[in-house]
Formats: structure tokens, sequence, C-alpha cells
């Protein structure tokens, strides 16, 4: 093993044998001690291989499911390879799952030392360190109370502080910018930063894609257990967006073939909805171009001075992030006669963050402001232009700071 390489992962295989026969009961897994058992093998890591330089901050991506946990609990020694060879040449602090080992019945300043000996502290290092971990923890007023009464924000916070304070040779970091409140994301935003400043190699395993861009200088790229791509980080993140754009694309053509409309009094009809960019359809959109939501509507009574509009929202939380309609806009509409077609359009700037959103197309009726025909979730795209872990949109903004006002 070189000596400037911190990690080798060379021919690595993980299978897991999965047992046909499940037992509900201690009986049962008593009278079948002796039975013969059969497994199917699955296999969640396939013959990966790649270097992690020192000094590097080095990224693992991938869908849900597609290995990447499961390698670094191998790196971490927490799992063995069924075939291969991992290379460690140094000391590792895993982050992977944070607050292992707490105890629920002993007190938050109890549970610093618990579990920093556990991260391999001696006992005089955690008590140098105590008021640095409260600190970045804090939580000050509460480290006297017993873990069981914390919240699990309190309880990741709590976490994450003492593991910091490990510092190791080698870090390795799965998913930490998911949990926590804002302002403790932002912690470690900051915290990274200044790990990337002073050369410490990390492993860092994340969807999200602009953290991935912003702080490692190499990645991998991992799907159905292979590597597909390793090296540079630009195309290790198209790659990953092409590889999700199939994913929805699939999916949601599923749920397009089995959707129904959810208000269907025939009134009026909504069709063809899409998402276009550049004057053509498209399914991911490309960042600082604005994008262009258009729907046909097709009137099977007369409509007075119809309203039509849509509204847009992230498909991981489910949260509305855009809405709106003519009416808010104060476009006047004129009215609809039986058997009119028209074709709506409505320009946004593409002011997203990384992730996929899904748009619902809506007309009403200006009398009763219902809704006469609506389709959930009728198009989608996916936008990867900018990262922020706090908010799904950004608005155009600009800043001043006056000193001594």
């Amino acid at each position: 093993m070189k000596d400037n390489v911190a990690i080798s992962v060379t021919n690595v295989t993980k299978e897991f044998r999965v047992p046909h026969e499940r037992y509900s009961s201690l009986k049962q897994s008593i009278l079948n001690t002796f039975s013969p058992k059969s497994y199917t093998k699955f296999k969640s890591v396939s013959e990966v291989s790649f270097e992690i330089k020192k000094g590097e901050f080095f990224g693992i991506v991938g869908r849900n499911g597609c290995g990447k946990s499961t390698l670094l609990k191998m790196i971490a020694g927490i799992y063995t390879t069924t075939k291969g060879d991992i290379k460690v040449n140094g000391t590792l602090s895993p982050f992977i799952e944070l607050g292992v080992g707490f105890n629920p019945e002993l007190t938050g300043r109890e549970n610093i030392f618990l579990s920093g000996t556990i991260l391999g502290m001696k006992r005089k290092v955690i008590e140098q360190r105590f008021d640095s971990i409260v600190e970045f923890s804090e939580l000050g007023e509460f480290i006297d109370q017993k873990l069981k009464n914390y919240s699990s924000g309190m309880h990741v916070r709590l976490a994450f502080s003492i593991a910091v304070q490990a510092q190791s040779d080698i870090m390795l970091i799965d998913e930490v910018l998911a949990v926590g409140d804002a302002a403790f994301q932002a912690k470690c935003l900051d915290y990274f930063l200044q790990l990337k400043k002073e050369k410490r190699t990390i492993v860092f395993v994340s969807h999200d894609m602009g953290a991935v861009k912003r702080f490692c200088d190499r990645a991998v790229l991992i799907n159905d257990s292979e590597v597909i791509e390793y090296g540079d980080v630009e195309k290790v993140i198209e790659k990953y967006s092409d590889i999700n754009l199939k994913k929805v694309i699939l999916e949601q053509n599923k749920v397009n073939e089995k959707a129904t409309e959810i208000i269907s009094n025939k009134i009026a009809k909504i069709t063809n909805t899409k998402i276009i960019q550049n004057n053509r359809p498209i399914k991911k959109v490309d960042p600082n171009t604005d994008i262009t939501v258009c729907f046909k509507v097709e009137a099977y009574e007369d409509i007075e001075e119809p309203i039509l509009g849509v509204t847009i929202k992230q498909k991981s939380t489910e949260q509305t992030v855009f809405g709106s309609n003519t009416q808010v806009g104060n476009y006047k509409t004129r009215n609809l006669k039986k058997g009119d077609k028209l074709l709506f359009s409505i320009n946004i700037k593409n002011v997203f963050s990384n992730g996929t959103y899904l748009v619902t197309p809506a007309i009403a009726d200006k009398r009763s402001i219902a809704a006469i025909d609506r389709v959930e979730d009728a198009a989608f795209f996916i936008t990867d232009g900018w990262s922020n872990n706090f908010m799904p949109v950004q608005v155009q903004h600009s800043m001043k700071v006056k000193y001594d006002a």
C-alpha cells in the first residue's frame, strides 16, 4: 500500500444470506433447530475497487440500496468482506450511526464519557475536551438530564459533538447532513469546511449533490452494488443525475398509467401537462434557465372567466413550494363556451434546490372558485442547479452590510 494512500479497496464483494424460513416464536425456533436451512444470497457490494488518498475529501454516492452504507461499514470494520481486500492506513472515526452505544438511563454528561470511551478516547482526553463537546452541542443547560428526556435533535447534536472530538486520521461520514435542525446542519457544514482546510481524510456518503460538489476532491458512484463512475466529481454527479432521472421517469410513468383525475364532473378536462425549457419538453432542468409549465384545457360546458394555475411540490418532503394562478396574477381570462379549447402556460424562474418536483395543474370557475378539474402530479422535473440544505427554493436577492453606521 502506497504511503500517500489512506484507504485501498480492492475487488471487494459483500454477500448476505437471507433465510427462507422465518420463525415467530421461541418454540418454533427450538423445534426447528436441527432442520435443514435454506437461504437466498443477496450481493450488496460486488467487485468494488478504488483508492482514497491521504488528505482527500472523497465522496461515495448512489441511490438508496446501492451498497454505500454497507461499503462504509466494511471500511469501518463493522462488516467483514465476503471477497476482496480493504486496507486502512491510519486511525478511523466512523460517523455512521450517531449515538450508537448511548444509554438512555444515563445523563448527557455520563454518555459523553461512555461514548467517548467507545470511540477510543481515554478518560483524561475526554475530560480535557468535555467543555468543547458541550459548547458545540449547545446542550449546557440539559447536560445533567437523562438522555431519555432528550429530543431526537438533541440526541443527534450530542452524538455528533462527541464524535468530532475523536480527531482520528480518517473520518467516515454517512448522511450526517440529513439529521438535526437547520442551525445544527449549518454547524456541520462549517466543521466540514474546517476539516477540508486541515487536509483531513474524509469519506463522505451523501445524496446531496450540492454538498458533494462543494466539498469532495474526487468521488465514486455505485449503482446496483457496482462502481460505474470513479474519479472526477463533475462526471460522477452527472452520471448520478442521469441514473436518478431514468428511475424517476420509470416511477412516474407507472403512476401516470394508474392515475385518475381527482375531480371528474366533466365540466372541463386538463390534458398534456408539460415542462418546457428552451422551447422543448424536458425532465431535467438546466440551472439558471426559466421553466415553462403548460397544459391544455377542453371545456365540456360554458365556463365564466376560468381561473387557471399550477402548484409545485417537492417530492421528497411533499411540501408545496410554489403556487400561482390567473386570479393571483391579475390575468383576466375570457369566458369559455362548450367545446372551446385553450393552452395555458406559466413561466417560472428556476429557483428550485436540487431534487425532484411534482406539478399539479388546475382549472376553477370564477363564480365558486372551486376546482373544475385538477390532475395531481401530472408532470415532474429534476433540477441540480444549486443546493440549500434548509430551503427548497432560493429567491433572488442581494445583501449589504454597512459598518460604523
